[in-house]
Parts: structure tokens; sequence; C-alpha cells
């Protein structure tokens, strides 16, 4: 998929509106990378494929009656604030939460949102140090070993709550070592922007 097939097939997804916002989000990310490693320099050309649209396949496995999302290790946004961006008129009600220690970035994302127009939660410190959120979704990208993601997870999971995390190539390796400390009903789905790549949803987490 070529950069302008991702960014086609972003805007299929959702209205002109929420479009828009990502296109200005783009636009912010980019005269910010300068400044800030908002991302991997490599991926920068591939912003549509590699951040945007890969985000927003997230926020298609997301429960209708979710009411709380915390997205641990936000870093340039991905994937909390655009999905936060579908939300935003899509799922009003949803209320998102970015946790990111860095300050700089923190900073970015506040700055980010406001300029789109989108109401979200920025948590400027370590998810080891976030209070229960009491959250329906724990999303979280390219931040830690699933095994550990559980463990950060769990206090923060509302009942009933699930857990979205995207995972690369050593996906089923990660799940091996993960059960062997934690329990979980687990949905695989492939990723749209990466032929090795998979969200794993968790259901029913708790620790063994």
């Amino acid at each position: 998929m070529t950069e302008d097939d991702a960014k086609a097939a972003l805007a299929a997804r959702v209205s002109r509106e929420t479009f828009e916002r990502l296109e200005l989000y783009a636009q912010l990310l980019t005269k910010w990378q300068g400044a800030i490693n908002l991302v991997s320099p490599t991926t920068l050309s591939q912003l549509w494929l590699r951040h945007m649209l890969d985000s927003a396949q997230v926020f298609d496995h997301a429960p209708e009656t979710a009411t709380r999302w915390i997205d641990f290790g936000s870093g340039g946004g991905f994937p909390g604030l655009v999905c936060a961006a579908i939300a935003a008129e899509r799922r009003p009600e949803l209320q998102v939460t970015l946790v990111e220690s860095d300050l700089r970035k923190g900073a970015f994302l506040r700055e980010t949102a406001r300029q789109m127009g989108v109401t979200v939660g920025v948590l400027t410190r370590r998810v080891e140090d976030a209070r229960p959120s009491n959250s329906d979704i724990v999303s979280a990208r390219a931040l830690a070993p699933l095994a550990t993601l559980c463990g950060y997870a769990v206090p923060h999971l509302s009942s009933g709550g699930i857990c979205l995390f995207q995972k690369g190539a050593r996906h089923a390796e990660e799940l091996e070592t993960a059960r062997r400390d934690w329990h979980m009903d687990v949905t695989t789905v492939p990723s749209v922007t990466d032929a090795d790549a998979v969200l794993l949803k968790l259901e029913n987490l708790r620790h063994v």
C-alpha cells in the first residue's frame, strides 16, 4: 500500500470534518518533528500509512458501550489521538486520556488536540505512576513487551474492560511469554497496514 493509498483509505473511513482534523494533525506533527522526535524519522515519509491509518484501524474494535479510553505511551499520539479525533464525531461521549511521560511530547499532544478541536486528557507521567482510571479500553503501540503491558493495564481496566495492543512480527512469541503469568481471552486481528503486524484484543485479563 502506497502513502496515497493509505490516505485515500483513511478518507473513506471517516467524515470530511474528521479527515480535515487528521490533515491538520499531520501538518503539525511534521512541523514539530524538527524539534521533537515524535516518530521515527525513517517513517515520516509514510506518515499516513505507518501512523495515521495504522492507528485508525484500532478504533474499529472499540466496544460501542465504552465511555473511557486510556492510551499508554502515546508519544506522537498513536493510536490514542487519532482514535480521539474519530471519536469526537462518532462517539462524543467517549473520554480519551493519553499517557506520555515526555513533557515536550505532552505539550505537542495538548496543542495539537486544541487546534484540532478534540477534547482529550493528557497525563505527563510514567504509566506506572498513573492513578487507576477504570477504563473500558486500554491501548498501546510500541511501548513494552506484552507481559509488561498486561501488568500496566490491569489496574486501569473496568469490569469487562478490554485491551487493544498493536504488535509486530514477534507477537506470537510475546503472547506465549505473557500467558505464563496472565490469563486472557485473545482475538488476533491482522493489521491493515502491515502483513507481519496484528492487533491483539485481550478480554478477561487477570494474573494467574
